[in-house]
């Protein structure tokens, strides 16, 4: 069966009180992060990626792991609501950037291939297509590979991906595809991520594996074990600080009823009005490479 999704602004953008909720076919409230699958098609290696940033924009956007059915907000630091900043020459995120559903990168456990423990969240992926999606919409991916990026000493995958319904989908089939057809884009991405907390004042980041992106196989498998981790976390009596309220995982304790998930969307303010976007978001940052 094909499920479609609608993402439903509530609150009012770029401010505290914005939130991205998400519905079913049916019209049932559901959590971007439990209830859709991560595979949109299991015998392809297709997943499902819930887009949190569109390529190009600032507001670090993400799936709400602590609230209630999970809604898309906007990261606060120090009570200020969080923009990434540009380092010359990218201008916000370079690629779409969201989540993969139904995957948990466990703190508790530590990785072996990066000797560094889960960053408590979904796993993330950058889909490299031509269109800029929108927040909150639910694209279907095929991974090329994945990037292992150390952030303040955590464990935290990137994984590289390309919308299926990209008019060039099918000449991408591997990250040297990506390298091939696409060059300068990898080596930017490891720039990317590598100096985006410079201007906040925190040191470069690091990469395992020197910085070298790792195939397709070995992503969809890193994938896979998130996935099995999401599955202790849903399944457990506690899911300790990260919210695990669903409406569709029948096995999950969390399980709640359509009633319920209405009345968590209902406790929020409609969306309204949108405040401006700092103008101080536009600033570009330069520094010299190392």
């Amino acid at each position: 069966m094909k499920m479609s999704y609608t993402a439903e602004e509530r609150g009012n953008p770029n401010t505290l009180s914005y939130r991205v909720f998400f519905k079913n076919s049916e019209g049932v409230y559901i959590s971007p992060f439990h209830d859709i699958p991560m595979y949109a098609d299991e015998a392809q290696n297709i997943f499902n990626m819930v887009v949190e940033v569109p390529r190009w924009t600032n507001a670090k956007m993400e799936i709400a792991t602590k609230d209630a059915l999970n809604p898309i907000k906007q990261d606060v630091k120090k009570g200020k609501l969080r923009y990434v900043a540009n380092v010359f020459p990218h201008k916000g995120y370079i690629w779409n950037y969201g989540a993969i559903p139904q995957t948990w990168e466990d703190p508790g456990h530590k990785d072996t291939d990066t000797g560094c423990c889960g960053d408590n969240d979904p796993i993330d992926v950058c889909e490299i297509g031509n269109k800029v999606c929108s927040i909150g919409e639910v694209i279907k991916v095929k991974v090329l590979g994945t990037l292992a990026l150390i952030d303040e000493g955590e464990t935290d995958w990137k994984v590289i991906a390309i919308n299926v319904e990209d008019p060039e989908a099918n000449a991408f089939n591997s990250i040297d595809d990506v390298r091939r057809l696409k060059p300068g884009y990898l080596e930017a991405t490891v720039d990317w991520f590598r100096r985006y907390k410079v201007p906040d004042g925190k040191p470069e980041n690091q990469f395992a594996f020197n910085g070298e992106f790792k195939d397709k196989d070995f992503a969809i498998s890193i994938v896979k074990s998130t996935n099995d981790n999401w599955k202790a976390l849903v399944s457990k009596k506690s899911g300790g600080e990260l919210n695990c309220t669903n409406t569709c995982v029948s096995y999950s304790p969390f399980l709640c009823t359509k009633e319920a998930a209405q009345a968590v969307v209902d406790a929020t303010p409609p969306c309204g009005n949108a405040d401006p976007v700092p103008s101080d978001v536009d600033k570009m940052y330069y520094y010299e490479k190392k």
